[in-house]
């Protein structure tokens, strides 16, 4: 497909709308609780946590923002929780690759909804995997009351976040801690339980129940101050290491600590010269439809996301719907899985769908995932994919045998792992093309990414046989008129939930993307990668032959 083509034009113009989209919904986004709150934080003399990580970043180095949709039009029967009321950042602090954490005090006062956990725990999780030093700016009310059944007792709630600080610590991950506001109750033990604490004079108060519930508990008047202020924790009881004036002096003591970190052992990936594509990245949204029932050829996609659009394709005449290629992405050495979304003909002179994994597709990909592992080459997983062929003709074929290969290559899989979504990514095709269950460091998806058990159409006919069963069952009539309705009410229900929103909201998704950012964030991915040595084994146990 060309430049000037009229469907490369087609495509270009809607994946322009649907990128506009993205940057409008994540500019209110940014804006937090809103401008009052904002400016509410000014008053107190404090900055807000954008403004924070802001100041505490490298301004000369590259940023990916985690989970910005997370919580995207939940909660909204109690006000929203804008990117779940906590900025989670992956940059450059003195020229060292960490994550920051920041509570969003103009959101609730930076209380923890649900969301909210998952999204810290996510945090910790790329922090553990990657062994990158972590950095809480904490600003927080403590739990969202109102629905502490869903936050405070479960394995993966609240608790599990001062575990993971225990866990990480005994892995020699460096945890720094700011408290630069609130920090109550069980909270009060993650500044604590890393490796320095600082906190800001005025601003800043750490206490396991504040002045209220001390006066109800045990009758004591006292303010927040003298219970848990700065001079209080900084000069009486030493549960802080560092008092500081204001929020800069804060930030700045950090970068200090940061510019002294030692260097530790790498995992070894291998990295040249960095080279920016020959072919023009900027003709993506001109060769990717918007319809998934278009087709394209996927080789164009990667030609514009490698260096210098070379690469080495792996079994090229064989297991067509599945591309699969040695090449680099920003100087990493990286081997690229990717479905293939135009119409192929196998060795048997047999066309086949693209975006469908068949089993000879399967096998390759099996293969190839295999030889990675042994070659220690990060996996970049593109996702475009509608499941695994159906039929008799494939069941006779072994394809749940070869899929299951597939998967097992994957989850079993020692390198890292990072998957983009492009399209779609429907059922088992979302397993065996490395889904979130599947360990990815970073998975992000394009504008145009759809995330479901199954396409619209085929999901709303079932579930409208499914309804007009029950509702025959009752003794009710379905006329065509009710038919077309309810079908139409299925469908819009059914693909409101398949959009990337949906997903990035639930954190399926780590962001919706610019596809110009897939080589930053792939090289990011990778970078923070190799500062955990692979310690452990390639072995895929037992498969079926």
């Amino acid at each position: 497909m060309k430049n000037g083509d009229l469907q490369f034009n087609k495509n270009e113009d809607a994946n322009l709308l649907l990128l506009s989209e993205v940057r409008q919904r994540l500019d209110k986004i940014k804006l937090g609780g809103g401008k009052k709150n904002i400016e509410k934080q000014h008053e107190r003399g404090k900055m807000t946590a954008r403004e924070r990580v802001n100041y505490l970043l490298d301004k000369d180095h590259t940023q990916f923002e985690v989970g910005a949709f997370a919580g995207y039009e939940m909660y909204e029967e109690q006000g929203g929780c804008p990117a779940a009321g906590v900025i989670v950042v992956i940059g450059y602090v003195e020229g060292r690759q960490c994550i920051v954490v920041a509570n969003d005090a103009t959101v609730k006062a930076g209380a923890w909804f649900p969301i909210t956990a998952k999204k810290n725990l996510r945090a910790q999780e790329i922090s553990i995997e990657n062994k990158l030093p972590i950095i809480y700016l904490v600003d927080s009310a403590g739990v969202f009351l109102p629905m502490q059944d869903e936050i405070f007792p479960d394995k993966e709630h609240f608790g599990r976040i001062f575990r993971n600080n225990a866990v990480m610590s005994s892995m020699g991950i460096t945890q720094i801690a700011a408290i630069m506001g609130s920090c109550v109750a069980g909270g009060a033990y993650l500044p604590i339980m890393s490796d320095e604490a600082m906190i800001v004079d005025k601003t800043g108060s750490v206490f396991l129940a504040g002045p209220f519930l001390v006066k109800a508990a045990i009758g004591e008047d006292v303010d927040s101050e003298t219970l848990g202020g700065a001079t209080t924790h900084s000069e009486i009881s030493g549960v802080t290491d560092f008092k500081c004036k204001d929020d800069k002096e804060c930030l700045d003591r950090i970068r200090s600590i940061m510019s002294k970190l030692g260097e530790n052992e790498t995992a070894g990936f291998n990295r040249i010269a960095p080279a920016s594509p020959k072919k023009n990245e900027k003709e993506i949204p001109g060769i990717l439809p918007t319809n998934s029932a278009l087709q394209y050829d996927t080789h164009e996609l990667i030609e514009r996301l490698v260096d210098n659009s070379e690469y080495d394709e792996y079994k090229p005449g064989f297991g067509k719907t599945i591309v699969c290629c040695y090449a680099r992405i920003d100087g990493w050495a990286v081997g690229i899985v990717a479905n293939q979304r135009k119409l192929v003909k196998n060795k048997k002179g047999e066309m086949q769908f693209g975006g469908v994994i068949y089993s000879d597709s399967a096998d390759k990909a099996t293969r190839f995932i295999m030889n990675c592992n042994q070659k220690k080459i990060p996996l970049v997983f593109l996702q475009d994919v509608t499941g695994f062929m159906v039929g008799s003709k494939s069941e006779q074929g072994g394809i749940i045998k070869d899929g299951a290969k597939m998967v097992n290559a994957v989850a079993n899989s020692v390198v890292p792992k990072i998957t983009i979504v492009i399209g779609n990514s429907y059922g088992a095709g979302n397993y065996a093309m490395c889904g979130k269950a599947y360990d990815p460091r970073i998975i992000v998806g394009w504008p145009t990414a759809k995330i479901a058990v199954m396409g619209g159409d085929q999901a709303a006919k079932t579930l409208l046989q499914i309804q007009e069963a029950a509702m025959k069952a009752k003794g009710e009539e379905v006329s065509q008129e009710k038919e077309k309705q309810l079908l139409e009410e299925i469908t819009k229900r059914y693909e409101s939930q398949t959009t990337p929103y949906y997903a990035a909201a639930r954190l399926w998704l780590d962001a919706i993307i610019d596809p110009l950012e897939t080589r930053k964030v792939i090289s990011m991915a990778i970078e923070a990668a190799n500062h955990a040595p692979i310690t452990k084994t390639f072995n895929v146990g037992v498969i079926q032959t």
